[in-house]
């Protein structure tokens, strides 16, 4: 058995748009695309691109509250309903009210969240026309929002509005599971059903079968353990009655313990260093969707083939095949929740760059009720989203005191609804609340970081900028913390910046670095590549070397010791 989420390429008149299977930790053969032409108001739009990107057809900037109609007829392929239809949206871009040949089917609040409807009832024979009424209402800042902005510039990009992920339905039994809940420790595992109907559960596993009910732990035998540089998948299939999926897992533990007395991260119970890059997460052509999913594979195929070994996924959450990606391939992912609620320059940028004053009182911040509520609704959804996907290993809470209220609260909640990651609460300042790790930002200003009874963790720093003529996205504005007059000299100084600053912090208790950034994006031109991905700034052999140097300064500073669980 192996994964393919391509089989279903032949069946879909939408194919040649964005016609990967969306959702490989749950993989059926049932599957109909509704990518594509959809009607836009009066206009016609290419879904799942959204109308302000040029991959949509249309390249149209709205105003907040603008309130848009998506319409799409279509007809279920012969033989395809044989139980109960189900409706999925990857992700609608704000408030989505959803209807099937005139009837309300559902609304769901939140720009970045799966969700889905059992439509059954709805459909008729022949044509169907769905529908969906899509309200952006991004300036209140109520809902998680990201690095999107109306008055774009700097670090705030071209807002999103409406469906910008997959489309997508599928016929299942009427007794079928649901969700599936992946956990594992060591050579343990634990698998949960959430199911609709009764019915007995059957595992294939490496060779074996299990049979149980809704949940099952069982011990692997001579365990292939998970990492960036053997990123090894177990694949697996279960049966739940009539309904049939095919799976996988990665077996990985992340953890905190002291070596040589020195705190430090630990993958598989020993110490490991992730060296990484901040990924945002947009495209010059379809913005927060690249033109095909391939394109999620070159970036991380372009990481590592510079060294890299993690990516920060940066207040932003992808569609599943992008974790799916990040599995197979190897690299690990630290995942922002995605920030909502006002932003001040001042408050939340400058006074904490330039005064001593990083910690402070959270509890006093952002005491909006609904702005709260609805990041801690969001928090749970993304958790329970992405929990199953073996790369993340790491939760980033609030970063740059964006949104931040009751860290240490949120903290909790945090480690009870995920204990089997890392949890930074407070990434960059704002400190002073409960967290796994010690979390710096450094820019403008050499890194020198203060020893901790944590890990520390260099989670923003360089922002390098050169700007390549014919690639640039804004030819008036450029934004970056440094910038270069040439090539040579940008790649000199970015591998000062990587032996001079990361390694000799190492030895002290750098467990992590993230540079700013994976590509240009808009008027920023610090990336690695530039926003159009045509260009690289990096020579990748050279970028292999400085990771390597990196790796042997962290094997050197932590050899000959023992390690712990806190």
């Amino acid at each position: 058995m192996s994964i393919d989420l391509y089989q279903h390429r032949e069946q879909n008149e939408s194919s040649a748009v964005w016609d990967i299977y969306p959702r490989p930790k749950m993989v059926r053969t049932s599957f109909l695309n509704l990518n594509g032409e959809w009607t836009f108001c009066d206009a016609k739009i290419t879904v799942p691109f959204c109308p302000e990107s040029a991959a949509s057809g249309l390249g149209i900037l709205l105003d907040d509250n603008d309130i848009v109609f998506y319409e799409k007829a279509f007809t279920l392929p012969e033989g395809f309903r044989k139980g109960r239809v189900l409706l999925h949206f990857g992700a609608v871009d704000q408030v989505a009210d959803v209807y099937l040949n005139g009837c309300f089917i559902g609304r769901h609040e939140g720009g970045y969240t799966h969700f889905s409807y059992d439509v059954t009832a709805a459909l008729q024979e022949g044509e169907n026309h769905l529908k969906v009424r899509v309200e952006d209402r991004l300036d209140d800042g109520i809902f998680p929002y990201g690095k999107q902005k109306h008055k774009r510039g700097g670090i705030w990009y071209t807002p999103v509005t409406g469906i910008w992920q997959t489309v997508w339905m599928e016929s299942v039994p009427d007794h079928h599971i649901q969700d599936i809940l992946m956990r594992t420790k060591g050579n343990c595992v634990h698998i949960a059903l959430k199911t609709q109907g009764s019915a007995n559960a059957i595992l294939y596993f490496d060779g074996k079968t299990y049979r149980f009910t809704d949940r099952i732990d069982f011990e692997v035998e001579n365990p292939h353990y998970w990492t960036p540089e053997d990123p090894y998948l177990y694949e697996f299939g279960l049966d739940f009655g009539a309904d049939h999926i095919e799976s996988y897992l990665c077996l990985r533990d992340v953890g905190v313990g002291t070596v040589n007395g020195v705190p430090r991260l630990l993958l598989n119970g020993q110490p490991y260093f992730f060296h990484g890059v901040l990924d945002q997460g947009y495209f010059a052509d379809g913005i927060y969707t690249p033109n095909t999913p391939e394109d999620y594979e070159k970036d991380i195929r372009m990481l590592k083939d510079c060294g890299f070994n993690m990516l920060r996924k940066h207040i932003k959450v992808e569609p599943d095949v992008f974790y799916y990606f990040c599995d197979k391939i190897g690299i690990a992912v630290f995942q922002d929740m995605v920030e909502n609620g006002p932003y001040s320059f001042l408050r939340d940028t400058v006074y904490p760059t330039l005064s001593k004053a990083k910690k402070i009182d959270d509890t006093k911040l952002h005491q909006d009720r609904r702005t709260r509520e609805m990041f801690i609704r969001s928090m749970r959804q993304t958790v329970a989203q992405l929990r199953n996907f073996g790369c993340i290993v790491y939760w980033t809470v609030f970063n740059e005191g964006w949104g931040q209220f009751c860290g240490s609260d949120m903290y909790k909640l945090l480690k009870k609804l995920d204990s089997t990651r890392i949890t930074d609460t407070a990434s960059g300042w704002f400190k002073g609340c409960e967290s796994d790790v010690c979390s710096e930002h450094v820019y403008f200003k050499k890194v020198k970081l203060k020893r901790s009874e944590k890990p520390i963790v260099l989670s923003e720093y360089g922002g390098y900028a050169w700007s390549v003529p014919g690639h640039v996205f804004n030819e008036k504005h450029h934004y970056g913390y440094r910038g270069f007059r040439s090539l040579e000299a940008f790649q000199d100084a970015l591998e000062e910046l990587m032996l001079r600053d990361v390694c000799a912090r190492i030895p002290e208790g750098l467990c992590a670095d993230v540079y700013t950034q994976l590509s240009d994006v808009e008027d920023e031109i610090n990336g690695l590549t530039t926003y159009d991905r045509e260009v690289m700034k990096v020579d990748p052999d050279r970028m292999k070397r400085i990771a390597d140097r990196i790796c042997q300064t962290f094997a050197e500073s932590t050899a000959e010791g023992g390690t712990a669980d806190d």
